[in-house]
């Protein structure tokens, strides 16, 4: 029995990873095509993502002449820690491989410090845009992480426990707990801070080409070959992440319980749906809305914290 339940947990792991790293692709595909149709644009095959992933890794990699050691290493940290952060979070199953030590603040800094080696490396490159671009990234972290700290522990107060697991199977035994108003203020905290971290509308603006205005694409701008496409799979796979830890801790409803064939089966379509919905709405509403200027973001992610702090009170009075 333990040696079915060891196999069932290793390939919980491989599937999460799978799932994340093709779907994270495929995601962005989507969201860009979703976005074309609205804009009376045929646009690109969803597919298109894995197409440019695949032609990057057999491109020469060319990298600055004196960027430190930094500059390699950001693209392979990026990757791993998005990829241990998926083998501890309940995408699929509430039993992740690394469920023990599945802490939301401890997924939280992993996808931190891939980001912020990241933005290292736009500094190391030692060019203009690059050190703008990073220091945008870095100011807008620095503003988000209060507001998501504050939402980690909005979410703890009804399970009494940080432990995300533990938190999805508490949600599924008292479903009411979504509609509390401690979790609706987190989960618009937790939103925002998503949209500013994973660099869309009105905080960034994927799609553009103009230097001034960028700041994920100015931080890679002197990556090319297998390291862009390391860049690219793992900004593709933290998107996914995060959409996948708002869908669980909003719409836990389809999250296996077991490690069955199954279960696992139902589960994994059932997330694809739910994130391929919510990131198909956040496309349409992108449409609509411009990049706001940089010095009206501190307002937007100060909204974010104190939504975030109301639902702490509101769990804590309501408790």
């Amino acid at each position: 029995m333990s040696v079915a339940h060891d196999v069932g947990v290793t390939g919980v792991g491989v599937l999460q990873v799978v799932v994340i790293g093709i779907g994270g692709l495929v995601l962005l595909g989507l969201m860009r095509k979703v976005r074309a149709r609205i804009e009376g644009r045929v646009g690109a095959p969803v597919l298109q993502p894995l197409r440019d992933v695949r032609k990057l890794m057999r491109k020469e990699r060319l990298r600055p002449e004196f960027a430190s050691w930094i500059f390699p290493l950001a693209p392979v940290v990026l990757v791993a820690t998005v990829t241990v952060a998926a083998l501890m979070t309940p995408l699929i199953t509430t039993h992740p491989p690394l469920a023990g030590g599945s802490d939301l603040f401890v997924v939280v800094y992993l996808l931190l410090l891939g980001s912020t080696l990241v933005a290292l490396a736009g500094l190391d490159t030692g060019t203009a845009f690059g050190g703008m671009g990073s220091s945008r990234a870095l100011t807008i972290g620095a503003l988000a992480e209060p507001a998501l700290l504050v939402t980690i522990l909005a979410l703890s107060v009804s399970s009494h426990s940080s432990n995300f697991p533990v938190i999805v199977r508490a949600t599924l035994a008292d479903p009411a707990v979504i509609i509390s108003p401690a979790r609706l203020f987190a989960l618009a905290a937790l939103l925002i801070v998503i949209i500013a971290e994973s660099g869309r509308l009105p905080v960034d603006n994927p799609a553009t080409h103009l230097e001034l205005t960028m700041i994920k694409e100015a931080m890679i701008l002197e990556y090319s070959g297998p390291d862009l496409a390391l860049v690219t799979l793992g900004e593709a796979m933290r998107l996914a992440l995060l959409l996948g830890v708002l869908v669980n801790l909003s719409l836990p409803w389809g999250v296996a319980s077991s490690t069955s064939v199954g279960a696992l089966a139902i589960g994994t379509i059932v997330l694809c749906a739910k994130v391929a919905a919510v990131a198909s709405a956040l496309s349409f509403v992108e449409v609509f809305l411009a990049k706001l200027r940089l010095f009206r973001l501190p307002e937007l992610l100060a909204g974010a914290f104190v939504l975030a702090l109301l639902g702490v009170v509101s769990g804590v009075v309501t408790k």
